[in-house]
């Protein structure tokens, strides 16, 4: 969801080569010369996968938004626990794809800090602030190893990027991924700390989109797979229909162990394994409609952290401030009101004015905090000719 994520490739990208000439593996999302080196590809953003990073942060708000309405309204649940399936797994995968690349580098961990770790902390402080005033807490803690409603995904992330080099070596990294998973599920003894059960329940997606390759996106768009889609959504808003009164709506959560959501300890790897392949099926419906042309919203996809990060504030504000006490919001047209309020919210908090208002916290550059570059400086000065 961070501009971190962006997208470095073309809208149509062919498929890529498997071998160089002299036999090497070119490096992810590059082309091999003939002597074996990667050459990065064309800079520029992809509008399909800002598409696709709106049409998702669009999804999050409406979930936000349905529910204080699940328990008038078996409709807006079955859509609250269908989009809860898919909507935060395919951030994640989209995150895992294009943290490929991710080196340990100097410029890419000080992208990791300013763009990830600093805005957790300013917007952890800024939440806790909220909920003392706004939630009439006023003795609510500062804690910077629990995160507190939506910040979780920035640990998460800082947690899972670092971890990349790692997922590169292994050779069964998305088994392993989850099977780490599974065994989250079933230890209610993790704790709060940094939301562990989310960062490890939600890892098989991040690992998900490490092994993927601009042609299983190519293979997601094609027209086979988009008539597919329609009667597997169909379906699964049927069965969510169905379930919504028969099943924890916190499973989608996943910050619980089984044993917590008070159900045998076996269930936790058998639900592990399910939401995960429901979850995967119903990212690739929403992948396979996500338009791959420039449109009107494509360029609010490079600020859909800030969408994401500030519309917790109205998100929380509405529960505070008893928005939803009004008898009108949960009848049919106040529930489509709401809807439509919440997508209109979150397109407005992604554009331009808001990104440059905000950017000190979401984006911050913070040159004073770090430390020049050594082989940045050992390049210019030997293009100077050696010259201090």
């Amino acid at each position: 969801m961070s501009d971190a994520t962006q997208s470095t490739g073309r809208r149509a990208a062919p498929l890529p080569p498997t071998r160089a000439a002299s036999g090497r593996v070119p490096a992810p999302g590059g082309e091999a010369t003939a002597s074996g080196r990667a050459v990065p590809p064309a800079k520029g953003r992809d509008a399909y996968f800002d598409n696709a990073k709106y049409l998702a942060i669009v999804l999050v708000a409406m979930g936000h938004a349905w529910e204080p309405l699940r328990g008038d309204s078996r409709a807006a649940a079955a859509l609250y626990i269908t989009v809860y399936t898919f909507h935060m797994p395919a951030f994640i995968v989209i995150s895992g794809y294009f943290s490929r690349g991710f080196d340990a580098s100097f410029d890419r961990v000080k992208r990791l800090v300013t763009g990830v770790a600093v805005p957790y902390v300013i917007f952890e402080v800024a939440y806790t602030y909220f909920k003392r005033w706004a939630g009439d807490d006023p003795t609510y803690p500062i804690s910077l190893l629990d995160p507190w409603y939506l910040t979780w995904f920035l640990a998460a992330l800082f947690i899972w990027r670092l971890t990349t080099p790692l997922w590169r070596i292994v050779r069964w990294p998305l088994p392993v991924a989850l099977a780490v998973a599974v065994l989250a599920s079933v230890s209610p003894d993790i704790g709060d700390d940094l939301d562990l059960q989310r960062v490890l329940q939600f890892l098989p997606f991040f690992v998900l989109g490490l092994v993927l390759r601009p042609a299983h996106f190519q293979l997601v768009r094609r027209r086979e797979v988009r008539v597919l889609a329609l009667p597997v959504l169909a379906a699964a808003l049927a069965f969510a229909y169905w379930a919504a009164p028969r099943m924890n709506a916190a499973w989608f959560y996943r910050r619980d162990s089984a044993q917590e959501l008070a159900a045998p300890g076996w269930t936790g790897g058998v639900m592990t394994l399910a939401m995960f392949g429901c979850s995967v099926v119903l990212v690739v419906c929403f992948l396979a409609w996500v338009p791959g042309r420039k449109l009107w919203f494509t360029a609010l996809g490079a600020g859909t952290l800030y969408g994401y990060l500030l519309h917790g504030f109205l998100a929380k504000g509405s529960r505070f401030w008893g928005w939803y006490e009004a008898d009108w919001v949960h009848r049919p047209l106040g529930e489509i009101a709401v809807t439509s309020a919440a997508a209109t919210v979150i397109t407005l908090l992604c554009a331009p004015p808001v990104r440059r208002a905000f950017r000190f916290a979401v984006e911050p550059e913070l040159k004073w905090a770090f430390r020049q570059d050594a082989t940045a400086l050992a390049k210019g000065r030997a293009r100077n000719g050696g010259a201090e």
